[in-house]
């Protein structure tokens, strides 16, 4: 049998079979991101054999792959937030970023150096990408009925705001050390301070910002003079979104931070009511895109390379999913105005997952570096990620008091 189809198959059952139980799945402690890892590793190299659609060059694959399912995934939060609280949270979105992201960073390494027995730069590399909260894996958490029904809507959107600005600007804590690794320390610094920073992050804000206000003007003349149909408002969002990445590939800057740039910009000039339509057809993309992912991420899992590991890969784990998170966001907590109450702090800090952009990043590392040890320590805690925060997220959720009264 052809591979390829055998895969396409099997997707298309997957993605068919999730959703038409999913609402049962919003309410149940197995979430589609973790049901999908387990059908893949079922029917994978380690299960039954059936599905191994990605080969030996699955680091090259999963760099370009992640690229899409993020555009779109961030663009999807961007357009989750009401244009109000984008202005009026900036003061929560420096405080989640500029302070925990660096504090995450520090904990997370420390973690792997002393789990694994790294080296800290290459320690510094694997802990840098385990930091941003994914927001692909994010989207069921702070979505759906049980989430708009429990969690109060500025939690909610606490969590989608920082999973957007940490996933663009976590580029700039994992070029770090990667350039450290394949770079004399000088010429990485200068590298790091005049390109990374000046360019592949300065230019791709100033770029994503003009090609979502571009975007957003031009919907709007085209409504106006009834050049658009309602159908293809469905999927202007998602065109926005690959627009955005692709340009930004193009230019050889962040495209994450392109493209959820062009969403925040997007949403500034279109308004709420507006992009009703755009918003769900996002979502659907979304999830569309998420499903295939995890289910391909679960035939190409290095089971290997976490035997080597021993229990120290099952320390690292356990310890980046406790510490490098929750305690970050206890401390910060009194400057979070979102974020009341410890159960409020304790619920936003355990909600960091790590997934498709870990993924990413952690496929990059490998490519460049030609080795697999950042791929099979970062993969493990996006493992144990999908799991123990796909089990945890309904009951946790039912957890918090107030719901969307408490605003």
């Amino acid at each position: 049998m052809d591979p390829f189809n055998v895969a396409v198959a099997a997707l298309g059952a997957l993605v068919l079979g999730l959703g038409l139980v999913s609402a049962r799945l919003a309410r149940s402690a197995a979430p589609p991101t973790l049901l999908a890892l387990v059908v893949g590793v079922a029917l994978g190299p380690a299960g039954l054999g059936l599905l191994d659609p990605l080969g030996e060059d699955h680091h090259l694959w999963f760099e370009r792959a992640t690229r899409l399912v993020l555009a779109v995934g961030l663009v999807s939060v961007a357009l989750r937030l009401p244009r109000a609280y984008v202005r009026g949270r900036w003061r929560t979105a420096a405080v989640l970023v500029g302070l925990g992201m660096p504090l995450m960073w520090g904990v997370s390494t420390i973690v792997v150096h002393f789990a694994l027995g790294l080296d800290w730069t290459r320690a510094a590399l694997v802990g840098a990408i385990v930091t941003p909260t994914d927001p692909v894996a994010a989207t069921p958490i702070v979505t759906g009925a049980v989430a708009e029904r429990h969690l109060p809507e500025r939690l909610r959107h606490t969590i989608s705001l920082e999973s957007g600005a940490n996933d663009g600007l976590g580029y700039l804590v994992v070029l770090l050390p990667l350039l450290l690794l394949t770079r004399a320390p000088g010429a990485a610094l200068e590298h790091w301070v005049l390109r990374t920073v000046l360019w592949e992050v300065g230019a791709a804000t100033a770029l994503g910002l003009g090609i979502g206000w571009a975007a957003g003007r031009a919907l709007q003349t085209a409504e106006a003079r009834g050049l658009i149909e309602d159908d293809w408002r469905l999927v202007y969002t998602v065109a926005v979104s690959l627009l955005a990445i692709g340009v930004g590939q193009l230019i050889h800057s962040d495209e994450l931070l392109v493209a959820f740039a062009a969403g925040a910009a997007f949403v500034q000039v279109v308004g709420d009511e507006e992009r009703e339509g755009e918003e769900h057809g996002q979502e659907a993309v979304n999830r569309f895109f998420a499903v295939p992912f995890f289910a391909l991420l679960g035939t190409a899992l290095p089971w290997a390379g976490w035997a080597a590991f021993g229990w120290g890969g099952v320390a690292m784990a356990a310890g980046v999913l406790l510490l490098r998170r929750p305690p970050v966001v206890l401390l910060l907590a009194p400057w979070l105005p979102d974020v009341r109450g410890w159960r409020e702090a304790l619920v936003a800090g355990w909600f960091g997952p790590v997934a498709v952009a870990a993924t990413y990043y952690a496929a990059l590392a490998a490519h460049r570096l030609g080795e697999t040890v950042v791929w099979d320590a970062v993969t493990l805690v996006v493992a144990a990620s999908v799991v123990v925060h796909g089990v945890t997220a309904v009951p946790l959720t039912r957890w918090v008091p107030g719901g969307p009264r408490a605003v």
